[in-house]
């Protein structure tokens, strides 16, 4: 293999699975504690240069493909967010490792399987933004021998701001890593948050104003008229703040109608996608046609596939099996709960897959809300075993004892449907980065699946790791262990809660079905919006409700200085290798990159603020106001230099 042609190498593979060791473990932590992880993609890419460039010969392709391999395997850690539920609810005692690697794998690969026929409807022919895919090829491209050398100035600048930035916050502690202001109108709570976050301002500026003011909207719905008219007419419980209050309506309350917002509007767009989707799918699996494909348009060949689609059926219908046995009679109803499984995997995957895909290409992979498309998957899958134990077709083992049985299997498939999400949420990025170098879409799709592989191989000892070494809040493996230290697993928890509370009718369901009224009030708005060229995307107003609202304001920040400020930057359209794209780029680059040692420091030591300095949290405020206004200001003024004339 020539030098010029090097991408799909054993050397690669190596590094991309040692890469994958770090962000997974570094997510899994980071997800079981806060509830948050980071994109890996724009990491690996930067790793995988700095590694590949000291062993020689490497190229663009080369380092796009270890970059999408370890992407892969450190965004299938999403799994987190379902897989302790069968601990936390007592149906295991720790977490089995074949049981969690296939179901993780196995979900994994589903996702890559589902992004093939995606690529040609949301990456070949859409004019999706994807803000990291575009990150990430940038870096590629600025440090390749033949890179724009004022370009990769730009890039260095940004990422040197904001891994400083990032740093002070997250890791010295020394400013805050956000604002918020919470003001009281009678009995109403009103309150305004941002973050301190040039990542979320690069996303905003890559995005574009249309979905930045979508997801402000967003905010607005869920700040703005929600919460205050909840905690108007709900009891203020005593010795509770009043930002407490707010914070607690819109986590049990305001949240769930994101939720419900999201669902049409994903519904909605799944629909419109129908078309690109069943042509993606032809081409797919159509022999022919991929003969007269360039090679920078080729996927997996369609035999390939089939045995791909067949094993996946095949594995997950084994795996289903094997839980189900021990616990069920072996007859005709188990079959109808193997087919349960099976069908949300690859019927309701596919719908979620399609839409965490579309999400991504608007915000991007760290933003988008995987835990709002499993808490609609979780709602689906519970409807769908309620209709089938009408119909008297639940073995009634699942549902004795409080469903305990039934929430279990829920929680195993959701899995299966989380892993399969997350891949392609992230992948289309991924593919986005390869459309944009000049990669081999097969190439990509085959490391994709060695991500998956590999990620599998990891998370369960790491889960385990963690789990003995904390525990969950509520469930600890062992007496002696101290509670104050327990990792907080929140949307573990809530997806327990979720099905628990459908399966015994005590679900509370005015919140989410408000949320799908004002999803199709949206998609209307829209679709008149759109007769006068303007565009009000529904998906990401249901975002910017479901979001933490510090995540939407800074990323409509970002979207409305690049309007302002960047002439070129006109109906949502940059040039590749402008300077404002290569600063944002850069801020999503230190970031991402500082993010990642915190959170390996925090891993390792098994303290959050190992690094942390005695600041004042008033002192620290002012800090952080006076630190990110200012370098506000250094963007806003790059920008427009950028572009003045001559």
């Amino acid at each position: 293999m020539s030098k010029a042609t090097r991408e799909l190498t054993i050397r690669g593979l190596i590094l991309g699975a040692l890469i994958t060791v770090i962000f997974t473990a570094s997510n899994v932590y980071l997800g079981l504690k806060i509830g948050l992880t980071f994109a890996s993609s724009i990491p690996a890419t930067v790793i995988s240069m700095a590694v590949l460039r000291a062993l020689g010969g490497s190229t663009i392709l080369e380092n796009n493909l270890v970059q999408t391999q370890a992407s892969a395997a450190g965004t299938l850690s999403c799994v987190f967010a379902t897989i302790p539920g069968l601990v936390m609810i007592g149906f295991w005692g720790g977490f089995p490792f074949w049981q969690s690697f296939f179901i993780t794998l196995l979900g994994g690969a589903t996702g890559v399987l589902f992004t093939i026929p995606l690529r040609r409807a949301l990456v070949t022919h859409s004019a999706l933004p994807y803000p990291e895919g575009v990150a990430c090829a940038e870096i590629l491209r600025v440090a390749s021998p033949e890179g724009n050398q004022q370009a990769l100035r730009s890039l260095i600048r940004g990422s040197v701001l904001a891994a400083v930035v990032t740093f002070m916050s997250t890791g010295l502690r020394v400013m805050q890593d956000g604002w918020s202001l919470t003001l009281s109108l009678g009995q109403s709570i009103f309150r305004l948050q941002g973050a301190y976050s040039f990542a979320l301002i690069g996303t905003g500026y890559l995005v574009g104003l249309t979905g930045g003011l979508a997801m402000l909207g967003g905010v607005v719905l869920g700040w703005g008229i929600a919460v205050p008219w909840l905690t108007a007419i709900l009891p203020h419980p005593a010795g509770v703040s009043a930002t407490d209050f707010a914070t607690g309506i819109w986590v049990h309350k305001v949240r769930f109608m994101g939720a419900g917002t999201i669902a049409i509007a994903a519904l909605w767009t799944v629909g419109s996608l129908l078309g690109p989707v069943a042509r993606g799918l032809r081409e797919a699996f159509s022999g022919t046609h991929r003969q007269t494909l360039d090679e920078t348009d080729r996927d997996l060949p369609p035999a390939i596939m089939n045995i791909l689609l067949a094993a996946l059926v095949l594995g997950l219908g084994a795996l289903f099996t094997l839980f189900l046995w021990p616990v069920t009679p072996h007859d005709f109803l188990l079959v109808v709960m193997l087919a349960l499984g099976l069908a949300a995997c690859l019927f309701i995957g596919f719908l979620v897959a399609s839409a965490c895909g579309y999400m991504a290409g608007i915000i991007g992979s760290s933003s988008s809300p995987i835990s709002g498309i499993s808490i609609i998957s979780v709602v689906a899958l519970c409807m769908a075993l309620m209709g089938l134990e009408a119909l008297h077709l639940v073995p009634d083992a699942l549902s004795a004892h409080d469903q305990h049985i039934a929430i279990a299997y829920i929680l195993f498939v959701l899995t299966a449907l989380t892993g399969s999400a997350a891949i392609s949420n992230d992948n289309l990025q991924d593919l986005k980065t390869g459309q944009l170098v000049g990669a081999s879409p097969w190439k990509q799709e085959v490391v994709l699946l060695v991500g998956c592989v590999v990620g599998a191989l990891i998370i369960p000892p790491v889960l385990n790791v963690l789990y003995q070494a904390y525990g969950f809040v509520g469930t600890m493996p062992r007496p002696d262990m101290d509670p104050t230290r327990a990792l907080a697993a929140p949307q573990p928890a809530l997806m327990v809660d979720l099905a628990r509370g459908i399966l015994l009718r005590n679900l509370d369901w005015t919140m989410i079905l408000i949320g799908a009224a004002i999803g199709a009030a949206l998609i209307v708005i829209d679709r008149l919006f759109r007769l006068r060229n303007l565009a009000l995307p529904p998906l990401a107003v249901g975002m910017g409700i479901y979001l933490p609202a510090d995540v939407s304001v800074t990323i409509a920040i970002g979207a409305v200085i690049g309007r302002l400020f960047d002439k070129a930057h006109r109906n949502d359209v940059h040039d590749d290798d402008s300077a404002g794209t290569m600063i944002a780029s850069g801020f999503i680059v230190g970031e991402s990159l500082i993010g990642v040692v915190v959170a390996v420091l925090s891993g390792m030591s098994g303290h959050g603020d190992l690094l942390a300095l005695p600041v004042g949290a008033g002192t620290a405020q002012i800090i952080g106001l006076v630190v990110f206004a200012a370098s506000l200001v250094w963007f806003a003024r790059q920008l427009a230099q950028s572009r003045k004339p001559g």
